[in-house]
C-alpha cells in the first residue's frame, strides 16, 4: 500500500507542476496585458468627471448606467442586462450650515464644515438653535440622559489610533452614524453632530448612510470635519449652535443593475460573480469608493477578451446600484438568482478603493478552502497579494451568501489611506493612482482565473 502512495505521488508531481507552470505563464499574460494596455484609469476619468457624483436614483445615476452599459459592451460582454430594481431618492436638498452662536455667553459667528449624513431629515428649512452637550460615546449619553432634551448632542467617538488595520476601527464607530441620532432623539435632543469617521488631518467633513428608528422623532444629524471637532471638544461646554440642513426623501425611482455575461465554455450553468457599486455620495466623485472597483470589475472583462480567454465557468460582471444608502442591487441580484434558480460557486467584491493590493479575504463555510486558495499564493506573489484571510466580501455580494451559501471574497488593498477620503469630498480622480488601479485588476484577474480553473 505504501509504495502505490509513492508511486501516485512520484506520478502526480509533474503533473502538479505543469499546471502550476501553465498557470504562471496565464496569469503572467494577464498581468503584461493590464499593465500595458489597461483602459481602467482611463474609464475612471470618464466615470467621475464626465459623470461625477452619482447618489442612488439621481439624474447622474442614471447617466452612470448608460455609462457602464457602454463600457460593458466595449470591454466584449457577450451580452449586457439591465436589471431593473427600485431605488430610494434622497436629496441633500441644499448646502448644509452650522455655526457656532454663543460661546461662554458671548455671540460669535463661528462656522463648522459639516455634511448633512445620508438617508437623515433636514430641518425643513427652519434653523434649530440649541445649546449642545458634548459626550464622548453612547455610556456617557445614558448617564447624562437628563440632559439631553432641548440640546442638539455631539458624538466625539472617533477611530483608535492603536488599530493597525483602519477597517477595524471604521467597524467599531460606524454606530454612531448609523443609529446615533435615534439614541439622542430618544431622549429629546432636536440634533446631532458626530465626529466624522476618519483619522484624516484635513477638516472635510465625511458622510454616509443612517437609519432612524421609525418610532422615534427623525432629527436631523451632521458629521462635523476633523479639525473643527478638535476644537469642539477642547472648549466642551458652554456654547450653542445653528444648525440647518435639507435633506429628505422623493419618491423611489426605477433604476439597475447592469450586469455584463461572459458565458462559460464547460460549465454554463455555474455562476462567478465579480462586482462593485456604481453609486456614490454626491458630495463627490466616487472615484475610490466605489468607482475604483467598478473599473477593476470592467478590465478584468477586458483582459480576458483582449487574451481571447473563454472561461470555464460563466462570469457576471456587476455594476450594482444603491450599495452606500439601501443596499437595493444587491438584494435584487440575489433576489433574481433565486427566482432563476441560478447556481452562484464564487463571488467577489472591489469595495475598498484603488490602492496597492495586499490580498483577499475569504468567507467560506468549508474552512478546507481557505487552505485550498492559500495554496495559491505563491501565483499571485509576484503581483502583490501576501495574504489571504478567513473573513472577507462585500456588502453587494453578502444577499447571495445569505441565500446560496456562495463562498465569497473582497480585494484587501493597502488601508492606511482609505478613511482619510472616504465618503469626503476629497475622493476625487486625482487622489487615484494609476499603477496602484491596474495592479488591483491584475491580482482579481488572477484570483478568478484560477477559480475559473481549478474550482473551490
Amino acid at each position: 500500500m505504501l509504495m502505490k502512495r509513492l508511486i501516485s505521488i512520484v506520478v502526480l508531481l509533474p503533473l502538479l507542476a505543469l499546471a502550476q507552470d501553465k498557470d504562471s505563464v496565464m496569469i503572467k499574460k494577464f498581468s503584461d496585458e493590464i499593465l500595458r494596455n489597461g483602459t481602467a484609469y482611463d474609464l475612471l476619468y470618464q466615470l467621475t468627471k464626465q459623470v461625477g457624483g452619482r447618489l442612488a436614483g439621481s439624474p447622474q445615476f442614471a447617466k452612470a448606467e448608460l455609462w457602464g452599459k457602454a463600457a460593458l459592451e466595449h470591454a466584449g460582454a457577450d451580452e449586457v442586462i439591465l436589471q431593473e430594481c427600485m431605488l430610494p431618492h434622497w436629496v441633500r436638498g441644499g448646502k448644509d450650515k452650522a455655526v457656532i452662536t454663543e460661546l461662554d455667553k458671548k455671540k460669535t459667528t463661528r462656522a463648522l464644515d459639516v455634511l448633512a449624513l445620508g438617508n437623515s431629515m433636514g430641518s425643513n428649512g427652519k434653523t434649530i438653535t440649541a445649546e449642545v452637550l458634548m459626550v464622548a460615546d453612547f455610556a456617557e449619553l445614558e448617564r447624562r440622559k437628563d440632559e439631553v432634551k432641548g440640546k442638539i448632542v455631539y458624538y466625539n467617538y472617533g477611530f483608535n489610533p492603536t488599530n493597525v488595520m483602519p477597517f477595524v476601527s471604521y467597524g467599531q464607530v460606524g454606530i454612531y452614524r448609523r443609529s446615533g441620532p435615534s439614541r439622542a432623539a430618544k431622549y429629546g435632543a432636536v440634533a446631532v453632530m458626530i465626529r466624522s469617521l476618519t483619522e484624516s488631518t484635513a477638516n472635510d467633513p465625511h458622510t454616509g448612510a443612517m437609519a432612524y428608528t421609525d418610532s422615534l422623532p427623525k432629527i436631523p444629524a451632521v458629521a462635523v470635519g476633523p479639525r473643527d471637532a478638535d476644537y469642539l471638544w477642547s472648549i466642551k461646554t458652554g456654547f450653542k449652535v445653528s444648525l440647518q440642513t435639507n435633506g429628505k426623501y422623493l419618491p423611489d425611482t426605477i433604476g439597475h443593475n447592469i450586469i455584463g455575461v461572459l458565458k462559460g465554455a464547460e460549465f454554463p450553468d455555474e455562476i462567478i460573480t465579480i462586482g462593485g457599486h456604481l453609486d456614490s455620495w454626491d458630495v463627490n466623485e466616487g472615484a475610490h469608493d466605489d468607482g475604483a472597483g467598478i473599473v477593476h470589475t470592467i478590465e478584468v472583462l477586458r483582459a480576458m477578451k483582449a487574451l481571447g480567454y473563454r472561461p470555464k465557468h460563466t462570469i457576471h460582471f456587476v455594476l450594482f446600484a444603491n450599495e452606500e444608502n439601501g443596499l437595493r442591487g444587491g438584494l435584487k441580484y440575489a433576489e433574481k438568482a433565486k427566482e432563476n434558480k441560478e447556481k452562484h460557486i464564487f463571488a467577489l467584491e472591489s469595495d475598498e478603493g484603488g490602492f496597492t493590493p495586499r490580498g483577499f479575504g475569504f468567507s467560506f463555510k468549508d474552512k478546507s478552502k481557505l487552505a485550498k486558495v492559500q495554496s495559491w499564493l505563491p501565483l499571485l506573489r509576484p503581483y502583490g497579494t501576501d495574504r489571504m484571510i478567513d473573513e472577507g466580501g462585500g456588502a453587494d455580494i453578502g444577499p447571495l451568501a445569505s441565500i446560496f451559501g456562495t463562498p465569497m471574497s473582497g480585494i484587501i488593498p493597502d488601508p492606511q489611506r482609505y478613511f482619510d477620503i472616504h465618503h469626503a469630498r476629497s475622493d476625487v480622480f486625482e487622489n487615484v493612482n494609476k499603477r496602484e488601479l491596474l495592479l488591483g485588476a491584475v491580482n482579481i484577474t488572477g484570483l478568478i482565473y484560477l477559480i475559473d480553473q481549478r474550482g473551490l
